[in-house]
């Protein structure tokens, strides 16, 4: 994170174990040609609509959905290296072109997007941080929503995902008590199943052994009724 992020890291630690010299390559060429710089976007291309997704992981997920729509311009953010290193796997596999990648704290990301930029944002699974006295980590805060809503579309979605039970209980927490943010849910289904195009993961067969929780939230064009 930024020296001059006054917020606490969000996320773990930053490597696992070393790469294979074929990721390690990738990470070296490619990612720079992938990366997003701030406080300029010039990756950005204002025209298109853009997804983003905050921590994806090995990027199963992310890649997925870059191939089913490549009218959208993605954008992950992901400070784990070795999960860009997977992302970056998947780029060159596939050819995939509608992929930009910032990895480091979504947070400065977000701060630094245009208003009304976004149509849609995934959060799938983020850290938990369980212990009570690393509550104050986690990204799900009522200050990191507002600075969500102030980036996203009028009716855009927001979808996010946990295996813990008590972060999903303070996620609903905060997410109903923000006056911009309605949930679509209309029945128990629909938050013990996924939405359409869901890819499970690698992360996700684990969780599976829990009851994961998930989410979808839209940005109201008006105050909702709290």
């Amino acid at each position: 994170m930024n020296s001059s992020n006054p917020l606490l890291r969000s996320f773990g630690r930053r490597k696992g174990r070393n790469l294979r010299p074929a990721k390690q390559g990738l990470f070296d060429t490619l990612l720079p040609q992938l990366t997003i710089t701030l406080p300029e976007s010039r990756n950005l291309k204002p025209e298109s609509s853009i997804w983003l997704e905050i921590g994806f992981g090995g990027g199963e997920h992310l890649a997925h959905l870059a191939g089913l729509h490549p009218e959208v311009q993605f954008i992950g953010c992901e400070p784990y290296v070795n999960g860009t290193a997977g992302l970056l796997s998947h780029i060159n596999e596939h050819g995939l072109k509608n992929i930009r990648i910032y990895n480091d704290d979504a947070r400065d990301l977000v701060a630094a997007l245009p208003d009304n930029s976004l149509e849609r944002v995934y959060i799938l699974y983020p850290d938990p941080w369980p212990k009570a006295r690393h509550n104050k980590r986690r990204i799900i805060s009522t200050e990191f929503l507002d600075s969500l809503v102030r980036v996203m579309k009028p009716e855009s979605e927001l979808r996010l995902a946990t295996d813990s039970a008590d972060y999903a209980t303070w996620m609903l927490e905060r997410l109903l008590a923000h006056p911009r943010l309605a949930w679509k849910a209309k029945n128990c289904k629909d938050w013990l199943e996924p939405w359409e195009e869901w890819i499970s993961t690698r992360y996700e067969q684990k969780a599976l052994a829990g009851r994961p929780t998930y989410l979808n939230f839209k940005i109201s064009t008006k105050l909702c009724c709290k």
